[in-house]
């Protein structure tokens, strides 16, 4: 993780020290990893007044080292990854838990200007130590690049280091363990969501992953914060959840169902409702609201309940704008695939009737991406620039 030069730069021992306090005090209190890691890239750059400090993480299954670009280097969203086997001093760092201070960068051949060439940046001086767990096993790499008044790193600064990377090392550790739950919970969603799909969906992922992004966008249409919308777009695929306990002979059916086929269809949502009810984790909320309302409409003529307006939870009008969408545009057994533009069109036409004005609005802002979506160009879930990965084999940069 990279960081821009410093404003505020301490120059007291006791500046430092209340900078230390603070350090663990702010670190200790953020789980999510990419947040993390910026929040000790910022503090070091601060606490040792350097130019910029990069954190490699070690990825075991991958035997690779990886780091963020940080905002102000032209590369905001990607990833360096290097090698474990490389020459350079951070997968030497890495491999062997040395610490390793160039006073000259450029005038060592250890060192190699891969990455300034792909940050703009230039090292002058650079120290890099390792990053342990308790168990003394180097979890990555801590490095610090240019004091702001051109000496060389000196012993002092290395101790400051290995301290910093010492009490960072614990919280990383929880956020890497976070992250992985947090991983495991979502796909663990995402597969349940499949065996429901499955059952009706020629291409389940595509259908999935549509709704996903679709809901995503709409929230942040709506001006909900990215962690909501996040929420809202891990939820949706559990919508139509319901379905697995639908009979073959219902939800296959090629043709038209009959009005007492259709009164079973119609269950699914009540059956997703009780699957999901009594859900103590946010998302699985979220998701039962989704499940239970998602085929009612604004006007009131919607299932299961009859809701109308703002009775209708505003997760699950989200979802019902790009459930609707996404059927349209698939071909299903009982009908065929709908352009893009008459589905749009249909939407629009909607808006008031099935659907929430407000939604209908906002798909209709980002309809643009969800058009590059179903011409499978690729779009950014997270509607932000798209993350690009730099991997460096040799020479090896820092």
């Amino acid at each position: 993780m990279q960081i821009p030069q410093p404003g505020n730069t301490p120059h007291t021992a006791e500046e430092k020290l209340r900078l230390l306090v603070e350090f663990g005090a702010r670190i200790s209190s953020e789980l999510r990893l990419d947040k993390l890691l910026a929040v000790i890239a910022q503090q070091i750059t601060t606490i040792l007044d350097v130019g910029r400090c990069t954190i490699y993480l070690k990825d075991e299954e991958k035997q690779e080292l990886w780091s963020k670009i940080a905002k102000g280097h032209g590369l905001e969203h990607t990833e360096i990854r290097l090698p474990m086997n490389s020459p350079g001093i951070i997968a030497h760092v890495a491999r062997t838990g040395e610490t390793i201070n160039l006073p000259e960068a450029y005038e060592d051949p250890r060192f190699s200007m891969d990455v300034d060439m792909v940050t703009d940046f230039r090292t002058r001086s650079t120290l890099a130590v390792p990053l342990r767990n308790n168990s003394g096993q180097v979890l990555g790499v801590f490095q610090i690049s240019n004091k702001s008044d051109n000496t060389p790193f000196d012993k002092n600064d290395e101790g400051i280091l290995l301290l910093l990377a010492t009490l960072a090392s614990g919280s990383i550790e929880i956020a890497q363990l976070y992250q992985e739950i947090r991983v495991a919970q979502l796909e663990t969603i995402y597969r349940l969501a499949v065996t429901a799909e499955y059952r009706d969906q020629q291409d389940t992922r595509s259908h999935l992953k549509n709704i996903s992004i679709i809901s995503y966008l709409i929230a942040l249409a709506l001006g909900m914060s990215k962690g909501e919308a996040e929420l809202i777009k891990n939820a949706s695929p559990l919508h139509d959840i319901g379905k697995v306990a639908l009979a073959d002979n219902i939800l296959l059916k090629p043709g038209k169902l009959t009005p007492e086929e259709f009164e079973i269809m119609k269950s699914h949502t009540l059956y997703g409702g009780r699957i999901l009810e009594g859900a103590h984790s946010k998302l699985l909320q979220m998701a039962h609201k989704m499940s239970l309302y998602h085929h009612e409409k604004w006007n009131g003529k919607g299932y299961p309940m009859g809701l109308k307006e703002e009775q209708i939870p505003l997760e699950a009008r989200i979802v019902t704008v790009a459930d609707v969408f996404d059927a349209l545009c698939v071909f299903r057994v009982y009908k065929k695939a709908w352009k893009t533009e008459e589905a749009y069109e249909y939407i629009l036409n909607e808006s008031g009737i099935s659907f929430d004005p407000r939604c209908v609005a906002a798909f209709k802002k980002v309809y643009p991406a969800v058009r590059k979506l179903y011409s499978h160009i690729s779009v950014n879930q997270s509607n932000e620039s798209p993350e690009t990965t730099i991997t460096i084999n040799q020479p090896l940069s820092e």
